[in-house]
């Protein structure tokens, strides 16, 4: 088989250039008069219905937010096969299964009749169905098994153990975290060195052994005639290049089209040009300015250097907008228009003209979260559905307040892109830290902290568990421990959670403080290790911990969780999938979804956008995207908040996000939130302190965080219950508050 490929290597066929030569022969009945049963004029605005009719040769379709993308594609299918094309001709390449069903369904439903024999699917699926035929060209049988990445991961765990490297007993990367550096190092055709440098420089100085923990990884895939899902993409990229049946392959498909084309990374575009090789009838359809996946390996130079890799390209732009009011893509095409590499396009709505998008600078993050969960409320009682309404964030950390805002306020939400609050590993890990210290006979925390040690088995986690149990106080815990036999490796593992829980007792007095102690602690090595997101999840551990500022007793603190988590856990177990519920979700879970009312929270200067992206090379017009797609996913109206704010022990000062301060003022409108109004005695000359500074003092903060000095602006009073007392902040010295009447000398200095 290897002496077949080499000849034909040798002789070097150009197959698909035989087939563009030879002669065509057109069958009766396959001719273009034939009478169509689906009017398109009537179905397809003029945009839509030029790329349908017109899509033959390399086609690029720019389309917009909301503007019809899957009603494009779905009508071109459809008019092919009117056309004559038989649907084994086709190749409909998507990003899930599910839209490639649903396109297909549709095209059925328009036709009135089978279209059985289209290949629809993605990249993944289509590839195991070639390699199923070609798989022994590869050296593999046809009977290889797909790896999931459960199996991939414990493939990886083998490898590191003939290695005779265990990832807890040392500083190396989880099995998890080693699957994420090969994966993103194999889609983006790179080399595990630039990998580690661009996404892992922690772990830089251990590339000669990730290297060869990549080719143990192989082998022991191709021993276990097995492939995961990089190998899928992978080796039929491989097959697509063969000179010998990668012509053959092609010239199968007389159509190509491709969904989303603008998430797909160096593999996969190589893969569409290769099935389009032999007709050179590719149809792409994606939106540069929805590219928001290179985290992924995603390349959005895909879309953007596709005219000038393809020969006399056409170019459709479709920038109808059936989604939001005018004001709100005003809005959206204001801000993408910074961003240097792209398309110029404006999208133009359909709707009919509503209200301006609102910008909403609360005092604190907490403040935010209340406003949110009101606004809310007061959405709902006008006649929006709470299953019309989503809040959506840049990192999953920046929902913590709110989730406990709509808990308290018994308002039902769905979490989309992760786990909800309580229910995230690293949140367990951290009240386990603290059950601990507030009662050392807490067995279940006790055996979930030993097991996150290097050195320490099930077996051993659960004796020493239910040893520690015997002490009434931490101090005590440790002492019995030290006490106990143990062999070497365990008594490692014990200094380091001892460690920590040392560093815990020392900032005994606020819970704030003692979460702030953990996550810098050794536990943040560990995160790191762990888990690929770690910066996320200490982000989250950070949110955590601000929630925790208002807490004087960790005992009270505590008890409070509980409460939330008893709550939450009765409300996920009794509700049905028909219960009303607003959606939480972070912006890149929520493309291609669409809600009556959004708010996107916490738009703030290094939150959104994010600034570890910011420092990568493309990562501001990224971001810039990322929040645009947020943006275009509201149909009638829009709220954009952020913190002017962040912390109680230390008040951090905050700036709006850049993409809010690039906005032309005229196309939004300024909300300031300000507690109902209260009754108060006059003010005692004497009754300010350095201590509280006047009882009575409200200083209004502008937009930059600094004492306002008038406003034209509106105002909205926050009738919540919860929130009626007077709203106090001031300037900070040290921890000592001043009365305003020293204000204005401080800011001169």
């Amino acid at each position: 088989m290897l002496q077949r490929s080499a000849i034909s290597s040798t002789i070097r066929i150009d197959q698909a250039s035989l087939y563009r030569m030879a002669k065509k022969f057109v069958l009766q009945g396959s001719d273009k008069d034939r009478e169509l049963t689906i009017d398109y004029p009537a179905e397809l605005n003029s945009e839509q219905l030029d790329a349908v009719l017109r899509g033959d040769g390399p086609c690029l379709v720019l389309a917009g937010a909301g503007s019809g993308k899957t009603r494009t594609i779905t009508y071109r299918v459809a008019y092919l096969i009117e056309q004559g094309v038989q649907p084994q001709e086709i190749l409909l390449l998507t990003f899930t299964n599910k839209a490639a069903r649903e396109m297909l369904e549709r095209v059925e439903r328009l036709l009135g009749s089978s279209i059985d024999g289209v290949w629809g699917g993605t990249f993944h699926s289509i590839a195991n169905r070639l390699l199923r035929v070609y798989a022994e060209r590869l050296g593999y049988t046809r009977h290889f098994t797909i790896l999931d990445m459960e199996d991939a991961k414990g493939m990886v765990k083998l490898a590191l153990k003939s290695m005779k490297i265990d990832p807890k007993a040392r500083r190396f990367p989880s099995p998890a975290v080693c699957m994420n550096i090969l994966s993103y190092t194999r889609n983006v055709g790179g080399s595990i060195q630039e990998t580690l440098e661009v996404k892992y420089p922690n772990f830089v100085e251990l590339e000669p052994e990730l290297d060869l923990l990549a080719q143990r990884y192989s082998e022991r895939k191709r021993q276990a005639n097995a492939m995961d899902f990089d190998d899928l993409l992978l080796h039929l990229l491989q097959i697509l290049e063969d000179p010998v049946v990668g012509p053959q392959i092609a010239s199968q498909f007389r159509y190509v089209l491709v969904d989303e084309y603008q998430d797909t990374n160096a593999i996969q575009a190589r893969i569409v040009n290769r099935f389009a090789s032999a007709h050179g009838n590719l149809f792409v359809v994606g939106d540069d300015a929805q590219s928001i996946y290179a985290f992924r390996g995603a390349n959005v130079q895909n879309i953007l250097n596709f005219p000038d890799e393809q020969s006399s390209v056409q170019v459709f732009k479709l920038l109808t907008n059936y989604r939001s009011t005018p004001e709100i893509l005003q809005l959206a095409n204001s801000s993408l228009k910074q961003n240097l590499d792209q398309y110029q396009k404006d999208l133009v709505g359909l709707r009919a003209s509503g209200e301006k998008p609102s910008i909403v600078p609360a005092a604190s993050t907490r403040q935010e979260a209340q406003y949110v969960a009101e606004q809310v409320l007061a959405v709902r009682e006008e006649g929006v559905s709470l299953g019309n309404i989503a809040v959506l964030f840049r990192a999953t950390s920046h929902s913590q307040l709110l989730e406990m805002e709509l808990l308290k306020r018994d308002i039902p939400y769905e979490y989309r892109g992760g786990l909800k609050l309580f229910e995230r590993a690293h949140i367990k890990d951290v009240l386990s830290y603290l059950r601990i210290h507030e009662n050392p006979k807490d067995e279940a925390a006790w055996t979930r902290l030993l097991l996150m040690q290097p050195g320490i088995g099930a077996v051993t986690a659960e004796k020493m568990a239910g040893g520690l149990t015997r002490a009434d106080v931490l101090q005590d815990a440790f002492t019995l421990a030290e006490s106990q036999p143990v062999s070497a490796k365990v008594k490692t593992g014990w200094e380091v959670l001892a460690a920590i829980l040392r560093d815990v007792l020392a900032e005994a007095s606020e819970p704030s403080k003692m979460i702030r102690a953990i996550a810098a602690s050794g536990y943040q090595e560990y995160l790191e290790r762990e888990y690929p997101n770690w910066r996320d999840r200490l982000e989250d551990i950070e949110q955590f911990a601000l929630f925790a500022e208002s807490y004087d007793s960790l005992e009270t603190f505590l008890a409070d969780v509980s409460l939330y988590d008893d709550v939450l856990a009765l409300k996920e177990k009794g509700k049905s999938y028909d219960d009303e519920r607003i959606v939480l979700s972070t912006v890149h879970q929520a493309k291609g979804l669409e809600w009556d009312t959004v708010f996107i929270l916490h738009l703030a200067d290094g939150s959104f956008p994010n600034r570890r992206a910011m420092e990568e090379e493309g990562g501001i017009e990224e971001e810039r995207r990322l929040f645009y797609v947020a943006v275009t996913r509201a149909r009638k109206s829009l709220y954009l908040t952020y913190p002017l704010t962040m912390g109680a022990d230390t008040l951090v000062l905050n700036r709006p996000s850049m993409f809010l301060d690039e906005l032309d003022p005229r196309l939004f409108e300024r909300i300031e939130l300000v507690h109902a109004p209260m009754a108060r005695a006059p003010r005692v000359r004497d009754s300010w302190s350095w201590e509280d500074g006047y009882a009575d003092d409200v200083i209004e903060l502008d937009v930059h965080g600094e004492p306002k000095r008038g406003s034209s602006h509106r105002y909205i009073e926050s009738n919540s219950s919860s929130t009626k007392t007077a709203w106090k902040s001031s300037k900070s010295v040290g921890s000592k508050k001043l009365p305003k009447s020293l204000l204005s000398d401080i800011e001169d200095l």
